[in-house]
């Protein structure tokens, strides 16, 4: 062969320069690109240790920013601060304020149209309701929960105005500015405020607002009304509660392991299917931005509870089809080791109702740990048929059980035989067993309950029950309950509070009492006669007389009224007890019976036994349905 003819030939003359190359340089013949450069921040999957039961999952692939779970040592709420204003104070606020704070607040009022004749508040003159005696400025702070949801309205649809939906609620923190002589709180009303992240700051130097915050200031309800400083209680320090509402949303965002535009879409598409797109949401729930990031929009329906929506998201399957083998194989996963039980949980809530029939399967399982998860899952499906073993756990299990259920009987759909059992409970000779059962049927707005509406204030629930209970609640939507049958104020009765300022006694009449009040800083008070009946003598303290309802009452806050009953109690005029639900933290720490608490936890230093002085010192953990945890008041908490 005309060796001319071989080296002419095209793919022998690759080939021979390819292998002359590789015995020169000794390497693989074949030439390979060059390595994808990979920022400092990612990782190759395969170092990430990823449980077995998460495989395939959301939170597998990814991992979360501007989130982390409360149980981490990364979690960090966002802590939202600002100046306010407090009106309705009966001579107790101050009109001497720093010249820059002043200053702010004049503009932030005439920003919102205070002192305008066009906004309809030209009656008002922002430098006159300052140097009022009965305004005050305070510091406004607040803990927004990761993942909050801002406040947005719907689009018209068919002509109909657009809705509100609300941002999600916190709790907020108000004081009086260290800085002026305000001596009291009391009675006092948070006009609109901005809240705003990082330190307190005024002019051009603030951030971009996330939430705003208002309404009635609650003050320890222990202390007393009209003092200065209220015994062992701090008059310039209190609470609103649910006060607090994100106007923005807080960017969540996923980080994919292996960054890769294939993957990104099939995140981004298994979240949309999970969680499609709601009225008014402003963007679709995932959108990927690139090849690394998906941008999460946490839908309005989870905007209370932001926390279990990133938990549902991590859990969630990225390939739908095969679903029903996904919830068999968790299972299997879990029967092997329980204590994989929270991933479990979430696992299956992540699926929906596909996952119902596995679930079932471990309703009756004779080992706790594994039932609970199936029997919490099953809950949260709201399926019909988990309402049967509940109700028996209600009847036979231990007192830990019981609360369990009790707790997860309020979650099911209408079904008189839940209601029943947990009517039964309402005469528990358990005070939190009681107490829960309380929630729950209150949750289910059952009609066993009959609940009084005081408009702006609070809420008064009437409870049937053979244990006279008082219950007050601390945070959230305030809430006073009375759990009893006919519960009355005693007689014989003579109880002189507050500087005398209120005087109950004995009436000539066998169902009245005699009540006589002074408010704060008037020379003159009031006879009136009222019912004995607890229920009826709370509404009167509360009720505000108007055109619309003239009924006789006092105008008490919620903090008054429950001062003036625990007076009354603390000096055994009424046959029950009374219980404060404590702050939310210490609902975190000691709470019992909740799918959490299956894995050892360590034990807590003593100092973080007793609740903390200042309610923001720690972030908000407290889950919507955890079990209050309950003190009794015969000493007053301190704020």
């Amino acid at each position: 062969m005309n060796i001319f003819r071989i080296i002419s030939s095209p793919r022998l003359v690759g080939l021979a320069a390819m292998a002359t190359l590789a015995a020169l340089l000794g390497c693989d013949p074949i030439e390979r690109a060059n390595p994808r450069p990979k920022t400092s921040s990612s990782k190759s999957i395969a170092d990430f240790d990823v449980p077995n039961i998460m495989r395939g999952t959301v939170g597998a692939e990814t991992v979360m920013i501007g989130h982390a779970d409360r149980t981490s040592s990364s979690y960090q709420p966002i802590v939202v601060r600002g100046y306010g204003l407090v009106v309705g104070l009966n001579g107790t606020g101050s009109s001497d304020i720093p010249p820059t704070i002043r200053a702010h607040m004049i503009s932030e009022m005439e920003r919102r149209g205070v002192g305008s004749e066009s906004m309809g508040f030209g009656h008002l003159n922002p430098d006159e309701m300052l140097n009022s005696p009965d305004t005050a400025v305070v510091i406004v702070e607040g803990v927004m929960p990761p993942a909050a949801v801002g406040r947005y309205r719907t689009p018209p649809v068919s002509g109909r105005r657009p809705e509100v939906i609300e941002g999600t609620p916190f709790d907020v923190r108000i004081s009086a500015d260290p800085r002026t002589g305000t001596t009291s709180l009391e009675g006092g009303q948070l006009y609109t405020t901005q809240l705003r992240p990082g330190g307190l700051t005024t002019g051009s130097r603030q951030a971009n607002h996330l939430a705003e915050a208002s309404g009635a200031i609650f003050l320890n309800p222990f202390a007393e009304p009209g003092g200065e400083n209220g015994g062992n209680v701090n008059m310039l320090v209190g609470r609103i509660l649910h006060g607090g509402e994100a106007t923005e949303d807080l960017p969540i965002r996923l980080m994919l392991l292996n960054p890769s535009h294939t993957r990104a879409r099939l995140i981004q598409d298994a979240i949309n299917r999970r969680f499609p797109r709601e009225p008014g949401q402003r963007n679709p729930t995932a959108h990927g931005s690139s090849d690394a990031l998906v941008e999460i929009t946490v839908p309005g329906s989870h905007r209370e509870d932001p926390e279990a929506f990133m938990r549902l998201l991590r859990h969630t399957t990225l390939r739908q089809a095969n679903a029903e083998a996904v919830a068999m194989s968790t299972r299997r996963l879990l029967l092997a080791d329980a204590t994989l039980a929270p991933s479990a949980y979430w696992r299956w809530c992540a699926l929906g109702n596909r996952a119902i029939p596995f679930v079932r399967e471990l309703y009756e399982y004779p080992e706790d740990i594994p039932r609970l998860a199936a029997l919490r899952a099953g809950a949260r499906l709201e399926d019909p048929l988990v309402g049967k073993p509940l109700r028996e756990m209600t009847e036979t299990g231990s007192l830990a059980a019981q609360l369990e259920a009790t707790a997860l009987l309020a979650d099911l759909p209408e079904d008189p035989r839940n209601n029943m059992a947990l009517r039964m409970h309402l005469d528990a000779a358990d005070t939190e067993l009681r107490l829960r059962s309380y929630e729950s049927l209150a949750t289910k707005r059952d009609p066993s309950i009959r609940r009084v509406d005081i408009p702006k204030k609070f809420q008064l629930d009437l409870v049937s029950s053979n244990q006279p209970t008082i219950y007050v609640t601390q945070s959230g939507q305030p809430r006073l309950a009375v759990l009893g049958r006919d519960l009355e104020i005693t007689s014989p009765v003579t109880v002189s509070v507050w500087d005398n300022r209120l005087i109950v006694r004995d009436s000539q009449k066998p169902e009245k009492v005699e009540l006589y009040y002074r408010p704060p800083q008037q020379p003159t008070g009031r006879v009136y006669e009222v019912d004995r009946n607890l229920g009826k003598f709370l509404e009167f303290l509360a009720h505000r007389p108007t055109p619309e309802d003239p009924r006789p009452g006092l105008n008490f806050s919620y903090a008054e009224t429950v001062g003036a009953v625990h007076q009354i109690w603390r000096r055994e005029f009424i046959a029950a007890d009374f219980k404060v639900e404590q702050d939310r933290i210490m609902a975190e720490i000691r709470r019992a019976g909740t799918i959490d608490d299956y894995e050892v936890r360590p034990n807590f230093p003593e100092e973080m036994e007793a609740p903390a002085e200042d309610p923001f010192s720690y972030p908000e953990t407290r889950r919507q349905g955890d079990p209050p945890i309950l003190e009794t008041a015969s000493t007053p908490p301190a704020e």
